[in-house]
């Protein structure tokens, strides 16, 4: 069984205090948006995005976004055939960002990480919050990564530690982190 939006964002743990204070305005924003998914819900809405990994070459895919000007990874908006479950979000906008085929590291859809964070203002749509639900997400043919110009200008394999030096946000070097820590725990 696919867990709820609420279930998901219940279970997780998160890694840190600004993850923790996503996680909490997620929730307090859930049952207030009246289209929660939707992206014109104009306050915020819910988007997801993939944690792409090459798992033999121990590499990870990152993007520089067309429109942002930013390293990031791939993710996005839902659409209607995702039939409101998110990480089949994620693991469309990876296919479509990257051109590899994928699938979720773990069956059951889990999260990997949440962040919330502020798209500015451009044309006629305002700023607004992307709540975003981010996945741990296996590329099964890497060597297909093609960038889809739409979407990125540049894109590429990197190990862990050369995509955590290309980026410039926090949150997003946390999600690294996380991805490098789930397929290469750590000697106890």
């Amino acid at each position: 069984m696919v867990p709820t939006l609420q279930q998901l964002l219940v279970a997780h743990c998160p890694a840190d205090a600004d993850e923790a204070r996503s996680l909490t305005t997620m929730l307090d924003l859930l049952p207030r948006l009246t289209k929660p998914l939707s992206r014109n819900q104009a306050e915020a809405h819910f988007t997801a995005s993939a944690l792409l990994v090459d798992d033999d070459a121990g590499k990870v895919v990152l993007l520089h976004h067309v429109k942002l000007r930013r390293w990031l990874q791939p993710g996005g908006h839902a659409e209607p055939g995702d039939d409101g479950l998110m990480h089949l979000t994620a693991l469309r906008e990876a296919r479509e960002e990257t051109g590899c085929q994928v699938r979720l590291y773990h069956s059951t859809p889990t999260l990997l990480d949440v962040d919330v964070h502020l798209i500015p203002a451009r044309g006629d749509e305002p700023a607004h919050q992307h709540l975003d639900l981010r996945y741990l997400v296996m590329a099964e043919n890497p060597r297909q990564l093609t960038v889809n110009a739409d979407e990125s200008s540049a894109i590429g394999w990197f190990t862990f530690d050369e995509a955590a030096g290309l980026v410039d946000d926090n949150a997003l070097r946390r999600l690294i982190r996380k991805g490098r820590d789930l397929l290469s725990p750590r000697d106890q």
